[in-house]
């Protein structure tokens, strides 16, 4: 494990030492698991973002959608039991 130094103002290391003893942890072990629980945030973010840029360039490719109250209406008939029709995809219109 190596060492990093932060340079954070006095207000918040006071504040971090208040919500740090809160939690039963040190202060130290407060900011690590701040610091992973924050990338983990991003680096899903990052991933989300991905995947919507993959599925838009896939609508993009195939032109093919589904309308959402469509499919809402399918999963809802689905969820109660009910005979549900699938929902009929349409083709995405080109943007000019």
């Amino acid at each position: 494990m190596s060492t990093t130094t932060l340079k954070i103002s006095e207000a918040l290391k006071l504040r971090i030492a208040d919500v740090a003893q809160q939690a039963g942890k040190s202060a130290h072990a407060f900011m690590v698991d701040a610091l992973e629980s924050e990338t983990r945030r991003a680096e899903m973010r990052s991933e989300f973002v991905q995947s919507a840029l993959r599925a838009e360039q896939e609508v993009a490719q195939y032109g093919e959608v589904y309308a959402m109250d469509a499919v809402h209406q399918y999963f809802s008939d689905k969820l109660a039991g009910k005979t549900a029709r699938r929902p009929k995809p349409s083709m995405l219109k080109k943007r000019s």
